[in-house]
């Protein structure tokens, strides 16, 4: 791994440490792998020990496609610098599918469905039988179809087997000098449309044009949410003050209304993961 990576280095405590080895020994018995590689914090932490572990025979390979933020593929091509990870990106073509264009509730197990489809044939091409994700073992009680396609595929997700938390996973990040330890979560923008309104590339445009927005005016933590002609704003609790200021507020109404938004609300719960699943009555996947 290059020097630079090495930066800022603090080691964890012992507990932690521990964890650490047991996901070092799982991934140094692979022959081989695919990295899953969304450039996200769990992922990259995952490339980061993978690629320490394996060295070119741990494979990164981003997905790109109508979902996927330029601002994500820009922290992924820096972490592949950083880092020297052999990666790749592929197209894929979940907006092809009906299914998942509809929006369902398991809108993700056809996203899932087509990115491990993917892995799995370049796996075949090249001799890898191993696919690597980055769950942790916080998403177990998440509602999260993907996981279906994971089964279906036989997708390993390591961090989970070394029974790692996200918050330990940031740990481990920071002490091993990864940029992403603190990197908000992320999700892909469709996660932005409430279920059984249509995935659409004019949608997907407006979100991401409208989250470059709140992202120019310093706001790290936040979601719009598409309402049709309404943009609901998800920032931290911490930010709502800011945001209610004349000039920030008259910059976001301007701008969100420029790019097609009619009327631009502020959800005064803030910004929570998966808050579209409201609706929904969760159970185990």
């Amino acid at each position: 791994m290059k020097d630079a990576a090495r930066l800022h280095v603090v080691e964890p405590d012992e507990s932690l440490a521990g964890k650490e080895r047991v996901l070092r020994d799982l991934l140094v018995r692979l022959d081989a792998a695919i990295v899953a590689f969304s450039g996200g914090a769990d992922s990259a932490y995952l490339a980061y020990v993978a690629h320490d572990q394996l060295g070119e025979r741990a494979l990164c390979i981003t997905a790109d496609s109508p979902s996927y933020p330029q601002r994500h593929r820009d922290l992924a091509l820096g972490l592949v610098t950083r880092l020297g990870l052999r990666h790749e990106f592929i197209r894929t073509h979940e907006m092809d599918r009906a299914e998942y264009r509809a929006n369902p509730a398991n809108r993700c197990y056809f996203c899932k469905q087509e990115l491990y489809g993917e892995l799995s044939r370049i796996g075949r091409e090249r001799g890898i039988t191993v696919i690597l994700d980055g769950n942790n073992a916080d998403d177990r009680g998440d509602y999260r179809p993907g996981r279906q396609a994971a089964r279906e595929f036989g997708v390993r997700s390591p961090l989970d087997e070394a029974d790692l938390t996200k918050d330990e996973i940031r740990r481990l990040s920071r002490a091993a000098g990864l940029p992403t330890w603190d990197e908000p979560a992320s999700a892909c923008l469709s996660s932005r449309i409430p279920y059984l309104s249509e995935v659409t590339g004019e949608k997907l445009q407006m979100i991401e044009r409208a989250e470059i927005v709140l992202h120019d005016l310093g706001f790290r933590v936040c979601r719009v949410r598409h309402h049709g002609d309404t943009a609901r704003l998800e920032i931290d609790a911490a930010d709502m003050p800011r945001a209610l200021e004349e000039d920030v507020r008259q910059t976001i109404v301007r701008e969100l209304r420029a790019i097609g938004f009619r009327y631009v609300t502020l959800d005064l719960q803030g910004y929570r993961t998966g808050s579209l699943n409201e609706v929904l009555r969760l159970r185990p996947v």
